[in-house]
């Protein structure tokens, strides 16, 4: 039947009606006994097929030819190719690429392209070098622009080609070197088929294997944001779409080759930079291998913003990795490496700005610095420090922050230990870095132009809340007339960021129950804070809608709690003079009314603590209230403002607006002592 169908087309060629009758069922026999054959049901000697069919069959796919013979010929090779027997490898020719590649290209219907193309993938499947010989003679940019049509099964065609090419190593150097082979496969993983993007990765993986340089460019054409929205849409739980177990499984693959690049990365550019660390001079060979590595970093900073990668990559190897890595950083800051000879001031800039960005993208995520503790303090902290003392102000504020979360993280972990009873250095690693190497120069740090003040207050903020004892260190240190100074040259500004890190700061160290207050008195911290609550009152009491200004309540709030802690250091100190006399002791009465008198000035926020009062807040009620009661009990009502008639309206309006019987008797005693 096959040599007698062979040699009808064969003698009818000219006949295009005919050849449609006659291809078709020739086809179909082929394919039959080709099926046959891969099953091993039949002896091949009961199968065999004249070369004749096979010529005809090419004659069939030539320039010249009508359309719809071209694609029963081409959709006869296409179901041949499927199976794995003797008659699709007759079709492996030299000319069988390009004849398929004219007909895909000349095609105008969808489905006219489609055949050509899905039996070339048929072939190559097989025979790589059948795809290799389109590219050879169309090129790579022809057959990349072939992408951009529409059609997904073509794409899909198109990638699993790719893939076949690469994984057998075939025009592999050109592939992997060429950037618009890469940015044209990652655009593909914006198609709606999950086939056609689990196929695109397994691409880009087959070219990360063979070149991790082009992992740069992955990372630049957003191939780790397509990597996260894919992994979120294959989780499980998630409704799932055809094809998402194939394309999870391709993910898998390609997240884990990353992750084992990242180490790979990270040592090739620590050992470049121990080539020239302390040179001034680097050699040739020197400076080539940083314009090899170094430009890879980016890549760093770009798996730990992933939220795919972060966990699998930030470990106690890779932050030991980046505390080295962050010491050459210091040297090239300090001028004891320079790289500007052989890279550049811009890439040298670039490489140190990328380091404290990748270290600032840990820090976001406390859980980490916590389970990594040490390692951060041995490893990390110390370059950090001595960054702080950069020349370059975006370094020195960058080093700042990132020290200022470092901190606060650490040590709000060591206190939360302390409470679960875990025995703790308090003269720990951290804590004495930055005594020994810090502190002693924050002064010059805290006078530096905007905005250097409010980074190194953030970290005296994180450094006093997570550790006491540090308000001594202050003290030490002579930071105290500093800080008075910050006062001073942003009080125009008391909403701003700086002045409002100092009132916390301040509060955080007058509530430290073991601070000796005299030396911030003898600063003249009573006419700060006297300036200071006057403003905040009176921009509180102007605000139409007081629950709208958040900012000036939690400023007023600080600096009520701040008063409190003065009025509450004072009454102490008075009662136990008192006491002491009492008893017979003695008691210093000189340092008690020498208290009384630098404090007496407070007298003047009788007034605006009164005007508080009727405030809707309960915080500020509370606060205010308490502080005025202390004000009048160590002072009484020697203030003559104290009983204007504005005050008592004030004092009418709490008395008929309050029913805690408790908030009535506070408000009568501070009366009481008023009048008395």
């Amino acid at each position: 039947a096959i040599t007698l169908l062979t040699e009808l087309i064969r003698e009818n060629f000219r006949n295009s009606k005919l050849k449609q009758c006659f291809l078709p069922a020739l086809g179909e026999l082929l394919f039959l006994i080709a099926s046959k054959e891969e099953k091993g049901e039949h002896p091949r000697e009961c199968w065999a097929v004249p070369s004749a069919a096979y010529t005809v069959l090419m004659r069939c796919l030539r320039e010249g030819e009508e359309r719809v013979v071209n694609h029963i010929a081409a959709k006869i090779i296409e179901n041949v190719c499927t199976t794995r027997s003797c008659h699709a490898q007759v079709f492996i020719t030299g000319e069988i690429g390009p004849v398929l590649w004219y007909l895909f290209t000349h095609s105008t219907g969808d489905s006219l392209k489609i055949t050509p193309i899905s039996a070339l993938c048929r072939i190559t499947r097989s025979s790589p070098n059948a795809f290799q010989s389109v590219i050879e003679k169309v090129g790579l940019t022809a057959v990349l622009n072939s992408l951009a049509n529409g059609i997904c099964k073509i794409q899909q065609y198109m990638l699993t080609m790719f893939s076949a090419m690469l994984s057998c190593g075939i025009h592999l150097q050109r592939l992997i070197q060429e950037k618009d082979f890469v940015t044209t496969i990652t655009r593909l993983l914006e198609s709606p088929s999950t086939f056609i993007r689990a196929k695109a990765f397994l691409v880009l993986l087959q070219v990360l294997i063979n070149n991790r340089e082009m992992l740069l460019l992955s990372c630049q054409t957003r191939l780790l944001m397509y990597i996260e929205r894919d992994s979120r849409k294959t989780m499980p739980g998630k409704e799932q779409q055809g094809g998402s177990e194939y394309l999870s499984k391709c993910l898998d693959l390609l997240i884990y080759h990353i992750v084992q690049e990242l180490p790979g990365i990270l040592g090739d550019i620590l050992s470049a930079l121990t080539n020239v660390s302390g040179r001034k001079h680097p050699s040739t060979v020197q400076a080539k291998q940083l314009k090899l590595c170094l430009p890879m970093m980016p890549v760093v900073l770009h798996l730990v913003t992933s939220q795919v990668f972060r966990p699998q990559i930030v470990t106690k190897e890779f932050l030991f990795n980046y505390g080295i890595l962050l010491e050459f950083i210091r040297s090239i800051d300090s001028g004891e490496t320079i790289l500007d000879r052989a890279i550049g001031q811009a890439a040298s800039e670039e490489l140190i700005k990328t380091t404290l960005l990748t270290f600032e993208a840990v820090t976001e995520h406390p859980s980490l610095l916590m389970t990594h503790r040490l390692t951060v303090e041995d490893s990390i902290v110390p370059p950090l420090v001595s960054l702080v003392h950069s020349q370059n102000v975006e370094w020195r504020l960058l080093s700042l922050r990132l020290l200022s979360e470092t901190t606060s993280v650490l040590l709000r972990h060591e206190v939360m230990g302390e409470e679960r009873g875990e025995s703790l250095n308090s003269n720990n690693k951290l804590l004495s870095l930055i005594r020994d190497l810090l502190l002693p120069q924050y002064e010059r740090i805290l006078l530096a132009p905007d905005p250097v003040p409010m980074y190194a207050l953030k970290l005296l903020v994180a450094l006093t809340d997570g550790s006491p004892a540090s308000v001594s260190l202050m003290e030490e240190n002579h930071l105290f007339p500093a800080l008075f100074q910050v006062i001073l040259r942003y009080q125009d500004s008391i909403l701003g960021n700086t002045m409002q890190t100092v009132i916390v700061l301040l509060n955080n160290i007058v509530a430290n129950k073991n601070v000796n207050m005299m030396p911030l008195f003898q600063e003249g911290l009573t006419h700060h804070i006297c300036n200071l609550l006057t403003e905040a009152v009176a921009l509180y009491l102007e605000a139409d809608d007081k629950r709208s200004t958040k900012t000036a309540n939690v400023l007023l709030l600080s600096l009520l709690d701040i008063l409190q802690s003065m009025l509450t250091y004072t009454a102490n100190i008075v009662r136990q003079t008192l006491q002491a006399q009492k008893s017979g002791a003695g008691g210093n009465t000189q340092a008690a009314e020498d208290l009384l008198l630098i404090n007496k000035p407070l007298t003047d926020l009788i007034s605006q603590l009164i005007q508080l009062l009727p405030s809707e807040d309960t915080e500020i009620f509370l606060s205010a209230s308490q502080s005025l009661l202390l004000l009048v009990q160590l002072y009484g009502g020697s203030n003559q403002e104290s009983m204007s008639p504005e005050n008592m309206d004030s004092f009418a309006e709490v008395l008929k607006s309050k029913e805690d019987p408790r908030e009535l008797k506070l408000l009568l005693k501070i009366v009481k002592r008023l009048v008395s």
